[in-house]
């Protein structure tokens, strides 16, 4: 049975950075440094108010396809993982076939799930290859959450960046990705929550579950969405490490959703992992929602910090809520 191997991964950012500094010129009376030591976060990439999701993915695979040689026409299937995409319909991903020129026969689907995105994305694609229906799938990962964020907004502002990643998944004969578990609970869906747009009623839509402090079309309840990333993500651990037999010694890195340094210093805690274990790159480009594990894995790859031989454990978290694990070893040479 054929199974799903994670191959080359190529980024995209766009071209308009926002550092802290800048910030601090137009916002006097913010403390940078205190929002700094608290994300750690100095810069971010901000996508032009012209510019869409779609766009950012389309350069990603652009580059991915450049770089590696990879002729469109091989790609049988494509998985978009967004939560501001170009249009409520049609299809993000299918517009963005047509825009890459991949085959007609081409599978194309849009999946609206932020921070978990990129793992549940392999899971999906791993059960597409081993179910016969995809041999070379193109995963691509975009947000634009600046879109949902107004510029007086001390607290999203500072964190959140745009950006896109382009993932080629292929059928392989060796399994290097397996023991995926996933958890959602919807009760949670008002910490972080967009609530207009769709097609619920504004009478009737979600509200932030506390007082909305700022104007932003996107709310995000900070301090509960810790909470739940130290309890669940920590117990989706051991449930992964229980259920494939194996123990903390046996996991060389734990790549986690780059939400912010506080929160992910966190779970370095209650873990009981030394920091190079669960590393943190996020300090140039933000949160960048779904694309962040794909950026951390392409750094990770660049500096030859991941090998072979070694079992990493993939962890995906937040809106939703929803959380993704699995494990991982990186047999791509590049």
């Amino acid at each position: 049975m054929p199974h799903a191997q994670l191959g080359p991964i190529a980024v995209h950012l766009p071209t308009r950075v926002e550092t802290n500094e800048q910030l601090q010129a137009v916002f006097p009376s913010w403390d940078l440094s205190l929002i700094a030591e608290k994300t750690g976060i100095y810069q971010r990439h901000i996508a032009e108010p012209r510019e869409t999701s779609s766009d950012l993915a389309v350069q990603a695979a652009t580059k991915l396809f450049a770089e590696q040689e990879i002729d469109p026409q091989s790609i049988d299937f494509v998985l978009f993982c967004t939560q501001t995409p170009d249009y409520p319909l049609p299809t993000t991903s299918c517009l963005i076939q047509d825009r890459l020129g991949l085959p007609t026969r081409c599978g194309a689907l849009d999946f609206n799930l932020g921070c978990s995105g990129f793992v549940y994305g392999l899971a999906m694609a791993d059960g597409l290859i081993q179910s016969g229906v995809a041999k070379k799938i193109l995963l691509l990962t975009a947000e634009t959450y600046s879109k949902y964020i107004d510029s007086d907004d001390r607290s999203l502002r500072t964190i959140f960046g745009d950006g896109a990643a382009a993932s080629l998944v292929t059928a392989s004969d060796e399994k290097t990705l397996w023991g995926f578990q996933f958890g959602s609970d919807g009760s949670g869906g008002d910490m972080l929550v967009v609530g207009d747009g769709g097609a619920r009623a504004a009478e009737d839509a979600i509200q932030p579950r506390h007082r909305k402090r700022w104007k932003s079309r996107l709310y995000m309840d900070g301090p509960s969405l810790i909470n739940f990333t130290v309890e669940a993500v920590p117990r989706l651990v051991g449930e992964i490490l229980e259920a494939n037999g194996l123990s903390d010694a046996d996991i060389d890195r734990y790549l986690m959703h780059q939400a912010t340094w506080k929160m992910l210093d966190q779970l370095r805690g209650r873990m009981d992992v030394a920091p190079e274990r669960l590393p943190i790159e996020l300090s140039d480009v933000g949160n960048t929602v779904s694309s962040t594990l794909p950026i951390l894995i392409d750094r990770l790859r660049s500096r030859g910090e991941l090998k072979a031989e070694s079992i990493n454990m993939l962890v995906g978290f937040g809106v939703g809520l929803s959380w993704a694990g699995g494990l991982w070893r990186d047999v791509y040479s590049g």
